[in-house]
């Protein structure tokens, strides 16, 4: 009786006969992130920013805002670009409805990040509107950035509760605070609202797209500045967004429509 000879699975040369399907690649699981690890690094960004309230609490005092008002604004509001850009307007000598219209445009991101989120930390019915509260631009960083549902869970609790106590107390401290040091001018605290709201910001643009969109909206904001009341110029530098994905999708097009133009002359030109 002839001796049978197993044939290896895989040689690595061309043609080589297979015993069977290749066997499909399992994804590793995500490694573990230890729990002080997660903890640690939602407090670094929950006192980092929390701190930030102090001078919006300042700057919400010097606009003419009374103490109630500005507690009022971060314990129910709590977004921070959102806030700034109200008391911003306001302090500018900006209409008041103007000024609440753009705070809210800019708050509506957050709306998007919730879509996110619920999908990542997938909590309780009775507990989301809760935690909707502290869904804003550092909650959702922490949050995205954990490898397991457990540690999403811990970051958001702590960056939200973090944060959430922190911005408030702050904020009565400048406020409160605001009569003592005077004109806030002088102490270049009129300067802390852009600085912080950029601070905020420029980590998120990491896209090309992003970029542009973010410098078409400055330009478009510092053009209207001088001519408009305050408030409007926030309202109208949103229209950078649909402008650059106009021009940016019809790019992509032209590139997909002359891709298949320069593989028929390809073609054309070996079969010549």
């Amino acid at each position: 009786m002839a001796e049978q000879t197993a044939l290896p699975e895989s040689t690595g040369a061309t043609g080589a006969l297979s015993a069977g399907p290749p066997t499909p690649a399992v994804p590793s699981p995500a490694p573990d992130k230890p729990d002080a690890a997660v903890v640690r690094d939602a407090l670094a960004v929950g006192i980092a920013v929390g701190l930030s309230g102090f001078a919006f609490g300042v700057t919400a005092a010097g606009s003419g805002l009374s103490l109630l008002q500005i507690c009022a604004l971060s314990l129910f509001v709590f977004t921070g670009a959102s806030q700034f850009a109200l008391v911003g307007a306001l302090a500018a000598g900006g209409n008041p409805y103007t000024a609440a219209a753009g705070a809210f445009f800019l708050g509506v991101r957050n709306a998007f990040y919730g879509l996110r989120l619920s999908q990542l930390l997938v909590l309780p019915r009775a507990v989301r509107p809760l935690a909707a509260h502290w869904v804003i631009d550092e909650t959702t960083a922490v949050t995205v950035a954990q490898p397991t549902r457990r540690a999403a869970r811990i970051g958001f609790t702590v960056t939200g509760l973090t944060l959430y106590v922190l911005w408030n107390l702050t904020t009565l401290v400048g406020a409160m605070g605001a009569e003592a040091l005077g004109d806030t001018e002088a102490w270049g605290l009129d300067a802390a609202s852009p600085a912080v709201f950029l601070a905020l910001l420029a980590p998120m643009l990491r896209s090309t797209t992003e970029r542009v969109t973010a410098g078409v909206a400055v330009l478009l904001a510092l053009t209207l500045l001088p001519v408009l009341p305050a408030g409007v110029p926030v309202l109208l530098s949103a229209l950078a967004a649909p402008v650059v994905l106009f021009l940016m999708g019809r790019r992509k097009r032209g590139a997909v429509t002359a891709s298949p133009e320069k593989t028929t002359e390809t073609k054309g030109g070996r079969d010549s």
